[in-house]
């Protein structure tokens, strides 16, 4: 007989070739952690990355709190959708499949639109460290390159392979930004007077931007897919599961603070703005290579590549999974054909879907009326997952023992109203011009 600790060093495998964790041992389950880790660092891109920096240079550890808000939300999304998976043996898409057709109309509309403006938002972010490293090759080409090796990686890997490259490029990423957030030598007073909730002159929606857009959108409904890859099938699994999402969520919220204490530090205190979108990493870049010299310059591009390639991996195969999963729904295919969606033509459909027709915008630039339509859509996703997890885990679908409690249903019910109102912002920018 197999020992705990031998079974769950590598994922067992069921006679069909499936994953199968049996079950979970009694000690040493941190050592399993790995799905959470996954999808958050999947959620925390180059657009984070910025939207911190600007939040900390503009009222310096004033929204520090918003921060760690943020972090308590992304558990409650992320716990609920796996919750659903292991409590009901059946996916996300089951579920909102349950719930009425219309589901699956906007589902489908969204995950094309998005996938298709995201693909290349992805693929250029990626190519910026590159080419700032590298310039013997100009942007597009770094972005080309950058989806064309991320698809080829994940067509032809495992879960296993690629949750342990996940692994590493957070360690990267976390290593260094909380290093140079150490290296800025951080006040320490006003940090924790950042914890107590105030919202400065002109910051509520950057308030509510760091709340809300931190640690992923649609990547959070893959959570339960790569909780299921991992082997946890059952809900035996749900206290291991817990664990996960939450160490990975600390991580985040600890990533989240350091570059939020490196916006505070190095450009509040100046007073030094930084371009919008994703090039103001690179204004950053400068003022770490003025103040500390060019290797700490030069690891935080690395730190910034890392951030980006892994957001491309985890979107490519999790995205993926979701497509897959909602082909199988719509042809009306049992859940049980859920094992295995990553052999699938869906599957790999959606990784070209993600890869090559986007690079036409990086010709072209993004028009105009997709971009409107992306930002519509993408403004309504997240009430969209946090309205229909309430209905689905206070349902019969889900075993009682299972279903939310006042916890869940307050944090989920926060969650919601936080996005509705961000999805009327944003409804009221894109109308405003």
């Amino acid at each position: 007989m197999v020992d705990n600790a031998t079974q769950h060093k590598t994922t067992q495998y069921d006679d069909k070739g499936f994953p199968d964790a049996g079950e979970p041992p009694k000690t040493g389950r941190w050592k399993l952690i790995g799905p959470g880790i996954v999808v958050a660092v999947t959620g925390v891109g180059a657009g984070d990355l910025i939207a911190t920096l600007i939040a900390g240079s503009r009222f310096g550890y004033a929204l520090l709190w918003a921060a760690v808000i943020g972090c308590i939300v992304k558990i409650a999304l992320a716990e609920g959708s796996a919750r659903y998976h292991l409590a009901t043996g059946s996916t996300m898409l089951d579920g909102w499949r349950s719930l009425g057709k219309w589901t699956s109309w906007y589902f489908g509309i969204y995950i094309m639109i998005w996938g298709f403006v995201y693909g290349a938002t992805a693929m250029s972010a990626t190519a910026l460290p590159l080419a700032a490293l590298f310039p013997f090759l100009p942007l597009w080409a770094w972005a080309m390159i950058s989806g064309l090796v991320c698809a080829a990686f994940v067509a032809f890997n495992n879960y296993e392979v690629f949750e342990t490259v996940m692994k590493v490029f957070i360690a990267i990423m976390f290593t260094i930004v909380v290093g140079i957030a150490i290296l800025v030598v951080p006040d320490v007073g006003n940090a924790l007077t950042g914890l107590i909730p105030t919202i400065p002159e002109g910051s509520a929606i950057y308030t509510l931007g760091l709340i809300g857009g931190v640690g992923g959108t649609i990547t959070m409904a893959s959570y339960g897919y790569w909780v299921n890859a991992k082997g946890w099938r059952t809900p035996s699994w749900m206290g291991v599961m817990r664990l996960d999402n939450r160490v990975a969520y600390i991580m985040t919220g600890i990533f989240v603070i350091a570059m939020l204490i490196v916006g505070a530090e190095l450009l509040y205190t100046a007073q030094i703005a930084l371009s919008t979108g994703d090039r103001g990493l690179l204004d950053l870049d400068a003022v770490l290579q003025e103040r500390f010299g060019p290797f700490v310059a030069k690891a935080f591009l690395v730190g910034f590549f890392a951030t980006t390639i892994s957001s491309i991996l985890g979107v490519w195969h999790g995205v993926s999974l979701l497509f897959a999963d909602f082909v199988r729904t719509v042809r009306g295919e049992t859940s049980g054909s859920r094992q295995g969606l990553e052999k699938t033509p869906a599957f790999k459909f959606y990784l070209f879907w993600l890869t090559i027709p986007p690079m036409t915008l990086l010709w072209f630039g993004r028009p105009f009326t997709l971009v409107i339509i992306y930002g519509a859509l993408g403004a309504f996703f997240m009430p969209f997952l946090a309205v229909t997890l309430i209905w689905l885990l206070n349902s019969a679908r889900v075993p009682k023992e299972w279903r939310n409690g006042w916890l869940s249903n307050g944090l989920l019910g926060a969650a919601a109203l936080l996005f509705v109102v961000l999805c009327v912002n944003e409804v009221i920018s894109l109308i405003s011009g």
